[in-house]
């Protein structure tokens, strides 16, 4: 019956002939790519067919579900790509759940949003001009083996998606991470996260077969000829890969919808030229933002109107557009100056100044042309580090830079709140440019935060926020290694510029306005110092920038840094260079982590103690570096909250003095005293005076205070103290002056020797019965 039973459900779930819907059973593609040090596989045909496209790339075991999908209704008029990149990462890829209150994964971190960006940049210029469709790239992370992190990884699978679905992509572009490690001249490709820790430079990379499109790295400052051959290591890497994921789309990928690119229509770019061309190029030159923006504001607008019944304002946006791009070229190509009158390897004025925020720990107000930043240090104590939570469970941050844009800095309105993609990444770039030039923890154990508000911006206010935030450490007093400043360098292509073609060598620009950040080809940021690089970040937006170009944008942007330090040398108020007295102050003790539940107490009750009577606000017990760390303000006795530690890591001493000892208890047979902090001992009533002492209460009592010495520690730990040593030592005529006077005490007891030496009380030859001098035996409570 059963057999029947299972026969009947299996046909009536069977199929018939007339089922066209979709395969159970699928077949992927799939394609090995050897790239540097590391082993990629793409595979696509099996997962997630109802999107455009969909890869599941792996590096050894961690795994990146990739998706990328395109909106059925055009909603861009072609002018702007509307890309979006979400990048987010399960903890259960790593076998953890989140540390935090909530959860559920999903809420945005920002390691999650700097991935984000970093497979945005470079894969954004390789859209086609013209698509109007909104499309999105989604990225999980679902599967981490911690040998390597993601963001490399997340470009190739990002283009990957793209160059298998049906959504037009120029070329497929591949990400790469370079390592430098000491000693070596050679860069690696995709080192592993143990070679990283050693490793000199962390640099992103990302082309396509031709051409760099992205890089972003980090280094100890490091000279431009290490930088350059770290470059072209990555891109030959980059380079091969490409190939071989052309070749692999082109057999899995449908037909791309080249048909759905808007074009701009006939004639319009004739008609806007003939109406207010002149007025563009008037405008383009004006060398005050506000007013230029003024200027091609109204020229558009007076473009839209009068075209108004023939072409759509988008296209008549865009005509002006070309006509601001060509102008701004061609300007700079002809007569070698910039908007602002500046030459191509000119800086905007600087101005400098520090301590302009009187209860801030450290300030800075740093001015370069129209773009101003404020910066802000202040410090904390190891509670006030940023715990990391994340699937890579770093260190916690004793270093943070937050970074603030609001709308006001660009004379508009917008929305405020929560950090933007923008300003994290911008604070981000600027964070790890200071890095290199902090102590070391040893050296300055505080947790340090910058701020910097940007209240001016037209160009680079990431580079600014580097100056101003040099300027407030050292306002603040943080002992940094050495001064860095920042710059962004910008690029004008021969082949972009009118009446020009390839034959016209590429222009690099030094400082460049916001402007020519949007209308030109490159926007290159380094930061550093005339020795060498801490940071850079370059995005460029067409391919042909080659490596000797590269080469002259960083020469060209070490011999800016060189001029904004010393500008920054000029900087009036000059910055302290000390500790504000608003400032927290740290002291530090080593403690054998045999010692910790001593520190702590229990349920943390000694620490509560030590802060309540010394003022402390934190105690932070280090079990790695085995490093206590005292945190507290000015009226904080930080002092005597080491001594109080000191004193109970300290290890009873034979023979040693220890001075103003409290008295715990008093007992018949003696007193207990703390002679270190958690630590009693006994003085027996014999050792309380150089002289016989009847009752302990004679001597002393409860809370009082005297010097004892340790003169035995038995194999239990037990220890016997003296005070009678004490005073036998600073005072040796005290010996004398003690045996007297118990030879008298002996006399009035009946004399001959002591008492029982010639009789109770003088009365005769019968012995009493044998006693000690001190009296009779007393219980010494085991010491």
């Amino acid at each position: 019956r059963a057999t029947r039973a299972t026969r009947a459900r299996g046909a009536e779930h069977a199929l018939d002939a007339l089922y066209l819907g979709g395969r159970a059973e699928r077949d992927a593609r799939e394609l090995v790519l050897r790239i540097g040090e590391s082993e990629v596989r793409l595979e696509t045909g099996k997962i997630g067919l109802q999107a455009n496209g969909a890869v599941f790339a792996s590096e050894g075991e961690t795994v990146l579900y990739t998706t990328a999908c395109a909106s059925r209704e055009c909603t861009g008029d072609g002018s702007f790509v509307p890309l979006t990149v979400n990048y987010a990462e399960r903890f259960s890829a790593a076998g953890r759940t989140s540390g935090g209150y909530k959860k559920r994964d999903g809420g945005l971190r920002e390691n999650e949003t700097l991935k984000a960006r970093l497979v945005d940049r470079p894969i954004r210029p390789m859209m086609y001009k013209g698509w109007g469709y909104e499309t999105q790239v989604l990225q999980w992370l679902m599967s981490f083996d911690a040998e390597r992190s993601t963001d490399a990884l997340a470009i190739t699978a990002a283009s990957a998606a793209l160059a298998v679905s049906d959504i037009p992509l120029k070329k497929p572009v591949v990400g790469v991470r370079v390592g430098l490690m000491p000693g070596s001249d050679e860069p690696v490709v995709n080192p592993t996260s143990e070679q990283m820790k050693q490793s000199r430079l962390d640099l992103v990379l990302a082309g396509t077969d031709e051409a760099v499109l992205m890089i972003e790295g980090f280094c100890d400052f490091l000279t431009t000829d290490e930088m350059l051959r770290a470059i072209e290591k990555g891109q030959e890497a980059v380079a091969k890969a490409c190939k071989e994921i052309d070749a692999w789309a082109a057999t899995v990928a449908p037909q791309k919808m080249m048909q759905k690119l808007i074009v701009q229509p006939e004639g319009v770019d004739e008609a806007v030229a003939a109406l207010v061309e002149d007025e563009l190029k008037q405008a383009i030159v004006v060398p005050i933002k506000q007013e230029r923006g003024a200027m091609i504001g109204a020229a558009r607008e007076r473009a839209v109107e009068a075209l108004q019944d023939e072409f759509q304002a988008s296209a008549v946006i865009n005509a002006c557009g070309k006509i601001e791009s060509r102008a701004l070229r061609d300007v700079i190509r002809t007569k070698g100056r910039r908007q602002d009158g500046r030459t191509t390897s000119m800086i905007r004025p600087i101005a400098c100044e520090a301590g302009i925020l009187p209860r801030t720990h450290g300030s800075s107000l740093f001015t370069r042309g129209e773009t101003q930043a404020i910066g802000v240090a202040t410090l904390g104590g190891s509670q006030d580090a940023q715990r990391q939570d994340d699937v890579e469970a770093g260190e916690d941050k004793r270093f943070m830079l937050h970074y603030f844009f609001p709308p006001s800095s660009v004379g508009e309105t917008g929305r405020t709140g929560g950090a933007s993609r923008r300003e994290i990444g911008h604070g981000n770039l600027a964070e790890r440019a200071l890095m290199p030039i902090l102590p070391s923890e040893e050296d300055f154990p505080f947790v340090c935060k910058l701020e910097s508000t940007i209240t001016e911006s037209n160009g680079s206010s990431s580079m600014a926020t580097v100056c101003a935030g040099t300027l407030a450490l050292l306002d603040a007093g943080v002992p940094i290694k050495r001064k860095v400043a920042g710059i962004a360098m910008g690029l004008i292509l021969g082949s972009e510029a009118a009446g020009g073609g390839d034959e016209l060598e590429p222009i690099v620009l030094t400082d460049i306005l916001g402007s020519e950040d949007a209308l030109g080809d490159m926007d290159f940021k380094v930061a550093g110092d005339k020795d060498g690089i801490t940071a850079f970040q370059m995005d460029i937006k067409v391919e042909g920038i080659t490596i000797d170009v590269m080469k002259t944008a960083l020469e060209e942007a070490q011999k800016g840094l060189v001029h904004i330090l010393g500008e920054m040398e000029k900087c009036d108020p000059a910055p302290a260079g000390a500790t504000s007295k608003y400032a927290p102050r740290i002291a530090s003790i080593a403690v054998p982590e045999k010692y910790f539940g001593k520190v702590i107490g229990k349920g943390g009750e000694t620490i509560r103690s030590i802060m309540e009577k010394t003022g402390a606000e934190n105690i932070d017990v280090n079990k790695e570096k085995e490093m206590v760390f005292v945190t507290g303000g000015a009226d904080a006795d930080l002092d005597a909250a080491i001594r109080m530690i000191e004193g109970m890591i300290v290890e009873p001493e034979v023979g040693k003095i220890y001075r103003g000892c409290v008295v715990k208890k008093v007992v018949e047979f003696g007193c207990f005293v703390e002679y270190l902090p958690g630590l009693e001992g006994l003085v027996h009533i014999s050792e309380l005076d150089v002289s016989r002492v009847p009752n302990v209460s004679d001597v002393t009592s409860e809370g009082a205070v005297m010097d004892v010495k340790i003169i035995a520690v038995d194999n239990r730990g037990k220890t016997s103290l003296s005070r009678k040593e004490v005073l036998l030592e600073e005072n040796p005529e005290l010996a004398a002056a003690g045996s007297m006077s118990d030879d008298s005490a002996n006399e009035r007891n009946g004399g001959g020797g002591g008492r029982g030496g010639g009789g109770r009380g003088g009365r005769g030859g019968r012995a009493g019965p044998k006693r000690d001098s001190g009296g009779p035996k007393r219980d010494s409570g085991g010491f």
